[in-house]
């Protein structure tokens, strides 16, 4: 019923929507910054908009944009759990802000619900930071969106690495009951016992419950070396470590990207020291370049490495295309990200644009080390962390 109320929304919005995005190559730009400004990963989101949003300064101001035209950003809240909400957020964002292009995303399960309900049937570009479900590889997307995070697929494989390497073979898992959590719950199982490794339990677990202890006890009796937590920092990922260290039932983590931010040690105090895990993350010029020049918000934190490049990306193509319209631009977005050209580093968007604007290539390298693979999703790089004296470190990459 959902479905289809969407789709007569969507169908009654074509004839606003279609105008707004015929008239690609007239008046100024704007980009939809579609993430969980609310919900369980509102700390990390913190630094992901803001990121974002520099590209798009970087690139109105520079004046080399599509003859000088000026881009602003739209916020929109996708809740990172609430498909209805998302799905409405974003088409918000198409039909009344009149975006040309959308960074978003998030969490991948609202991130499914509105590309497929809303994106696709009105032809918008998704450009996510931050979804990372395996499915959303295979998902039908009429070339729209693309990912500059790795799929988990590759974390499962990586998350395995850093566990082994660690000496340790024998884990118990929990994940937040959704797309994300269940995906890459999935992905690692199968990744680790390939590599001779041993899963006791895999269990879901809800967000926002206020007791955790059924969920603990049930962890506990499988037992583990450690408890790897699929889950959000700022929600029952968080109550799932508390209730395990409070019943001693586990004293160390395996912490994937959902839960990597400097909120978890802060709130769970050091306690948590020893505990590690990975999110994508380089160590590349373009990382340093980009941390340096961050403006009121911590470039190191998961994913706003990925969201200033998801809006580069998009405005990238728009040049290349000599169009704002999603229509002329989408098969542009592969083809600025990577080889041949020019490799374009954090700061030098404007030096894209000219070089674009006079018949030149780029090769976007970016924040995150930016190579897009298959139908658009990073080939993905990942940062190692461990946490030690209250507070999350970086220990390596991969």
């Amino acid at each position: 019923m959902k479905k289809i109320f969407l789709s007569s929304m969507i169908a009654a919005s074509l004839c606003a929507t279609g105008a707004a995005q015929a008239d690609g190559h007239g008046g100024d730009v704007k980009i939809g910054v579609f993430l969980g400004l609310t919900g369980p990963i509102e700390s990390l989101v913190a630094n992901m908009a803001p990121g974002a949003e520099q590209a798009i300064a970087e690139v109105s101001d520079s004046g080399k944009f599509l003859d000088g035209k000026k881009v602003s950003s739209v916020r929109a809240d996708t809740t990172c759990i609430d498909a209805a909400a998302a799905t409405a957020a974003i088409e918000r964002l198409i039909t009344s802000d009149k975006v040309s292009g959308v960074v978003g995303g998030d969490c991948s399960g609202v991130t499914t619900a509105a590309l497929t309900n809303v994106a696709v049937p009105n032809g918008m570009v998704m450009v996510s930071p931050s979804a990372t479900s395996p499915a959303l590889s295979t998902v039908e997307d009429n070339g729209l969106f693309f990912r500059t995070a790795p799929s988990d697929a590759r974390q499962g494989v990586v998350m395995t690495e850093v566990i082994m390497d660690r000496g340790i073979n024998e884990v118990a898992v929990t994940y937040t009951n959704n797309d994300y959590g269940k995906g890459l719950a999935d992905a690692f199982q199968t990744a680790f016992e390939e590599a001779g490794g041993s899963v006791t339990i895999s269990a879901s677990h809800e967000d926002g419950k206020a007791d955790y202890s059924a969920e603990v006890g049930a962890l506990a009796s499988a037992g583990g070396d450690v408890l790897v937590v699929a889950g959000y920092i700022d929600q029952g990922g968080k109550g799932i470590i508390q209730g395990s260290l409070d019943t001693g039932a586990f004293d160390t983590f395996v912490l994937p990207d959902g839960m990597v931010g400097d909120a978890l040690p802060e709130a769970i105090g050091p306690d948590l020291n020893g505990s590690f895990g990975q999110a994508p993350g380089t160590d590349s010029e373009g990382a340093g370049m980009f941390a340096e020049m961050a403006e009121g918000y911590d470039a190191t934190s998961p994913f706003a490495a990925e969201s200033y490049d998801a809006a580069a990306l998009i405005l990238l193509a728009m040049q290349a295309a000599g169009s704002s319209d999603p229509a002329d631009y989408k098969g542009k977005v592969m083809d600025v990200a990577n080889a041949p050209g020019e490799q374009i580093l954090p700061g030098e968007l404007g030096k894209a644009l000219e070089i674009i604007a006079g018949g030149g290539d780029v090769d976007y390298v970016g924040a995150s080390n930016v190579e897009l693979i298959g139908a658009g999703e990073s080939a993905g790089n990942y940062r190692e962390i461990e946490i030690k004296d209250g507070a999350l470190s970086t220990v390596g990459y991969r």
